[in-house]
Order: structure tokens, then sequence, then C-alpha cells
């Protein structure tokens, strides 16, 4: 798989604080970052550290290097659980605290970042959203499809057992979100084998796709797995899948679910797998979800979430419904 894997650390221990810093520096020095964006990103995780030392509960940081070929940026997520707040757009303005400090991480957080964003519920807690680019003249221009992906592994593991990987060509493009059978590197294995045959797949539909993948990992453990295709001059979407896959298309005001197929891709897959078709009129984002997530989760208790960027929701999803104990892939894509 092509996805950037996100890194946890658990941030409920000051004394764990250095090591966290040094570890996610290590990560962009890695990915080639310069010194100057290396010094702005100790600074911002400084200050993201020592935010949830004062006001969290249950912190937590999500760090990856993602983004393709000169493009690349370092995405933190901090997620918490602590009393959040009211007003989130008023306490990133310089001089605002309400510990009695001088009020200027959150807007050293923001000045430092190529994006940030900021969501916050009273009584459920905050998630703090930024990324800073290796090379910021590289800043995306506004995209007529956005795909955001949350892949964490299951405690203890090095890899994720889950994953998702996508194409965007002019006409279509097309996301697969697998989950190999069990954890750790043989599912993983089977996986990156599912996301090297979608790449390679030229079909457009996903359930020819999936047939295509189940004939190209017949020699790994196998995996489930859902495909959605779009259709950029149909204006439509296309989905097919096999096994736990929670798929769930979002409008303005409702909500569909839609029923994968039983079976193991790269074992057993029905001879009468097909398509559904949906106009993107009717759905404009959909989100595709691994059982890491668990299945009851709902979008609606997130007041105005769909204004933000959709690695929020993802990350208020893994926040309140992620399992912990198991390796979790989300994938929201939206279109415009």
């Amino acid at each position: 798989m092509d996805s950037a894997t996100h890194t946890s650390y658990f941030a409920d221990d000051r004394s764990y604080f250095s090591i966290l810093k040094k570890d996610i520096h290590k990560k962009a020095s890695d990915a080639g970052f310069c010194d100057r964006k290396l010094a702005e990103l100790d600074i911002v995780v400084a200050e993201i550290t020592s935010n949830l030392f004062k006001y969290a509960v249950r912190g937590e940081i999500l760090v990856c290097v993602a983004g393709g070929k000169g493009k690349e940026y370092i995405e933190l997520l901090s997620i918490d659980s602590g009393p959040g707040m009211t007003d989130a757009n008023r306490m990133v303005g310089d001089g605002v605290s309400s510990s009695g400090t001088l009020g200027e991480g959150l807007g050293s957080i923001r000045r430092l970042s190529d994006f940030f964003e900021l969501y916050s519920i009273r009584g459920w807690g905050t998630i703090l959203l930024c990324r800073i680019y290796k090379n910021s003249v590289d800043l995306p221009v506004k995209e007529q499809v956005i795909i955001r992906s949350l892949t964490v592994p299951k405690p203890g593991e090095t890899v994720s057992g889950d994953g998702n990987c996508y194409k965007i060509t002019a006409d279509y493009f097309k996301v697969l979100v697998a989950d190999g059978l069990g954890h750790g590197i043989e599912a993983n294995k089977a996986v990156v084998e599912a996301g090297a045959a979608f790449k390679l797949c030229p079909y457009h539909d996903p359930a020819q796709i999936i047939r295509f993948i189940h004939d190209s990992i017949r020699k790994t453990r196998g995996a489930v797995g859902t495909v959605v295709v779009f259709d950029f001059k149909e204006r439509k979407w296309s989905i097919a899948g096999v096994g736990n896959i929670s798929s769930r298309m979002i409008s303005y005001l409702d909500g569909r679910n839609f029923m994968s197929y039983n079976g193991i891709i790269g074992h057993n897959i029905p001879n009468t797998i097909k398509s559904h078709e949906v106009s993107a009129n009717d759905f404009q984002q959909i989100i595709l979800c691994s059982d890491g997530l668990k299945s009851r989760w709902d979008t609606g208790k997130y007041p105005n979430i769909n204004k933000y960027d959709p690695s929020v929701l993802a990350a208020a999803l893994y926040k309140d419904f992620g399992r912990r104990t198991d390796d979790m892939s989300v994938v929201i894509s939206k279109v415009f």
C-alpha cells in the first residue's frame, strides 16, 4: 500500500515528551526536511505537547509523512478528551489563555504550519490538525477531489495489516481499502500485494477490480476489501466490496450504507459480485473504514465537521470509535 501509516504517540506522561519530540524530528529529518523546517516542527511539537499536558485528558498525537513527490508534508493530529472549547477560533488568537499563560501557543502553531485547523466541542475534546510541507512553495491548489486517510497499526506492531491506496486520472479516481487477515507482517504483505494489483489493474468497474486483485493475491493469507471508483465525466460513484469494510455515503442531509459480499479476497469471492452505482448529485462524500473502527459510528454527533478537512473527521471517528486493539484504516473521499 502506498498510503502513509500514522504513528501513535500517547501524550499523557510529561517524562515521555522529549522522546516523542526526538522521534517526530527524526521522521521529518529522514524525509529530507531542511534545518529551518525541522526547527519550526520542533516548536510546533513542543507547543502541542505543552497544551496536551496543561489541558488534555487522554492526549494522543498521530504523525505521518505523506504527499507525492515534490509535495511531501508531515502531518500532526493532536487528539484529546479534555474539556474542549466553546470558541476554538478565538482561542487561536494571541494573548487568549484559559490558564493564565501568555496565550501564544496555538497562534504559534498556526503561524508555523502550512495548513492548520482546530476543531473542538465543549465537554468532548479537541482535535488539532497541522501540516508542514517540505517545500512550502509546492502547496496544492484547490482540488477537484479530496482524499484523506488515517491508518494506525495495532499497538505493538510496526506495520499495519490494514491499508488503503488510490489513483487519479483525468477520467477517474479509484480507492481501495483493504484489511489483511490477522495482524503483523503477513497481514501487511497481503494488503501490500492487494495495493500493487490495484495499481496495475486496467479496469474501471469495482467488481472487476476486485476479481483482478483476487487472482493476484492467492498466495497470501488473503484480505477483505472495498473498491470505489468515481467517474468525473458521468459524475457518479461505483462501489463493490468483499468482507467487513464499512462503506457509507454522505450528503448534506442524508447518509447511505452499502453492504459487502461475504468472502475473502484471494481465497473465495462470489461469482455474482456486482457494483452499485450512485449519482454524485445525491452523495458528495464517501467514508470507508476497516473493522478497526467500531461499526456503529456516526458522523452526525460532530457539529459542522464537514466544513473542516476530512482528516479532522477521520481523527474524530478514531477518537470515539477506534478499537485501539486492532489495526485501523479510514479513507474519506469528497468531490466538488
